[in-house]
């Protein structure tokens, strides 16, 4: 699924660089997924609407490992890499307990497992079910 047809509304960033993305990658210990390095590529992080409904802040790969100390994931929710917000109350982020690497939405406030709501099975499937959202 090409990732361009979701970011029309989108105020997006110069791209990642290889060398950005690898030392993000070696910072967290995890390898991310090709669709969302892909996007990194294109926009390291952006801001808007996707749709009609929906809104979202996708942080750039620089701020992916100090976002989620800040917000101490680990410690509530292990296994979640945190990617960005709604822009409200809502944290979105990979569910790395597994190989597939779905997203989920939670809560920043009370952030825990037994809230979490699946957004996509990947990367450009969650932007798919953000344009879609009613």
């Amino acid at each position: 699924m090409d990732i361009g047809q979701f970011l029309n509304g989108l105020t997006l960033r110069p791209g990642a660089g290889e060398a950005d993305i690898v030392d993000e990658e070696r910072r967290l210990g995890l390898r991310l997924p090709e669709d969302y390095v892909a996007f990194l590529r294109v926009s390291d992080g952006a801001e808007g609407f996707i749709g009609d409904n929906s809104y979202v802040i996708l942080w750039s790969s620089k701020e992916l490992s100090s976002m989620n100390d800040a917000y101490e994931v680990q410690k509530y929710v292990p296994g979640l890499l945190i990617i960005g917000s709604s822009g409200g109350g809502e944290a979105y982020g990979f569910d790395t307990r597994g190989s597939a690497w779905p997203i989920v939405q939670v809560p920043f406030v009370g952030m825990d497992w037994g809230d979490a709501q699946l957004m996509g099975e990947s990367f450009s499937l969650f932007l798919h079910c953000l344009r879609e959202a009613e």
